[in-house]
């Protein structure tokens, strides 16, 4: 309450009203003054709670929005690095690997193994093993053979293997299967 709305008071007794109708005159209007306070008062906390919700949720907002910003980030490098491994895995499997210098081909193993643990380190599994069974969730079928020893849905060949984060599949595993 300022100095000015202190000196509407008047707490001088009025002679039309006697001293106690001029106290409770007086009383009631303190009453509906300190009613308006209050209703102020709740109005200006109601909305200081709204505003610290807000700030609440819009920090957790942010967070969320960063985390999935990074995780986006990380996803993206992952996904560039893949195919060098894709390279690597052909070179590999070609006959032409067999004609590589032992110490050559020895050193192409250990970079691909580096990079196969850089991405491990980070959460990053590498799957698709022969003789797994076939799972559409995580194997993206190219082929299926007939003629080649094993059960149906059988994994009999991998051409391409599969990357995930954690239950996140990142690339499907491309199979070649028993019918």
């Amino acid at each position: 309450m300022n100095d000015e709305e202190r000196d509407d008071i008047d707490f001088e007794p009025e002679d039309e009203f006697g001293e106690t109708g001029a106290a409770q005159a007086k009383i009631q209007k303190l009453r509906a003054e300190l009613k308006e306070a209050q209703q102020k008062r709740d109005e200006y906390l109601a909305g200081w709670q709204r505003e610290k919700a807000d700030a609440v949720n819009a920090k957790r907002e942010a967070s969320v929005a960063h985390e999935r910003h990074h995780a986006r980030g990380k996803e993206s490098v992952i996904e560039e690095i893949i195919p060098v491994l894709d390279s690597f895995d052909i070179a590999a499997g070609s006959d032409a690997w067999e004609n590589v210098d032992d110490n050559w081909r020895n050193g192409m193993d250990q970079i691909r193994n580096q990079l196969l643990g850089v991405l491990s380190r980070h959460g990053i599994e590498r799957y698709g093993k022969i003789g797994e069974q076939y799972d559409h969730n995580l194997h993206e079928v190219v082929q299926e053979l007939d003629h080649v020893a094993g059960e149906s849905g059988e994994i009999v060949k991998i051409l391409r293997f599969g990357y995930k984060n954690g239950s996140h599949i990142i690339r499907p595993a491309h199979v070649i299967v028993k019918k």
